[in-house]
């Protein structure tokens, strides 16, 4: 019952996911972004970016779990608004902040850890993105689905991004405990241990179990 509940807000990820790139939108037409809006503007594309890949990688676990496999459904396009607001959070940077300014650019790359993740969970990011359609599934095969778990590389390195230019690491702290739970659900001794416990008839075996005991 609740699997089919839940089933029924799926669609609301479109409008959620672009609420914030929204909100963005009608502050800056507003002019209620602080004096340093080259800052709002980053931490307001990079934190959605982050969300939303945690919970791209979510989707996988919550079918584990629950059995939810309607999420599984979710990872495609929570994984797509993810690279919206990874290339505003670039743009930013390089544009807004740097004037496209290509040596200074590679400068700053080089000079600070936290670009220098944040470069290469992008550039990871870059083919998931440009595969993420039937075409490229049918001209990959096998290699598709082994191409794509390279999010589960890029999402630790976002939030090693995160927490390397945090003031405050906390945040950053809560998305890597999450991140961490979230990829110990994909070993597969785990995954064999939701998926019993799912079957038919295993809550009445455990308490027969439990009863014997």
């Amino acid at each position: 019952m609740i699997n089919i509940s839940l089933k029924r807000f799926a669609w609301l990820v479109h409008p959620l996911a672009l609420l914030p790139l929204a909100l963005l939108a009608v502050d800056t037409a507003l002019d209620n972004l602080s004096v340093n809006f080259i800052q709002d503007i980053t931490e307001r594309t990079g934190i959605p970016a982050l969300v939303l890949l945690v919970l791209s990688i979510a989707c996988t676990p919550l079918n584990t779990v629950f059995g939810w496999k309607w999420a599984v459904a979710l990872r495609k396009p929570l994984g797509l608004y993810a690279f919206l607001y990874v290339c505003l959070h670039l743009l930013t940077f390089t544009a807004l902040d740097y004037g496209l300014d290509w040596g200074a650019i590679a400068t700053e790359v080089g000079e600070k850890r936290y670009i220098l993740v944040g470069t290469a969970a992008f550039l990871l990011l870059v083919p998931l993105a440009l595969t993420s359609n039937k075409a490229a599934m049918r001209r990959l095969g096998k290699n598709w689905k082994r191409l794509h778990l390279l999010v589960y590389a890029i999402v630790p390195l976002a939030v090693l991004h995160y927490l390397w230019l945090s003031k405050d690491p906390r945040p950053a702290l809560l998305f890597g405990a999450a991140t961490g739970v979230l990829l110990l659900l994909r070993l597969p001794v785990l995954r064999r241990a939701f998926s019993a416990l799912r079957k038919p008839g295993a809550s009445v075996d455990r308490q027969k179990t439990d009863t014997a005991m």
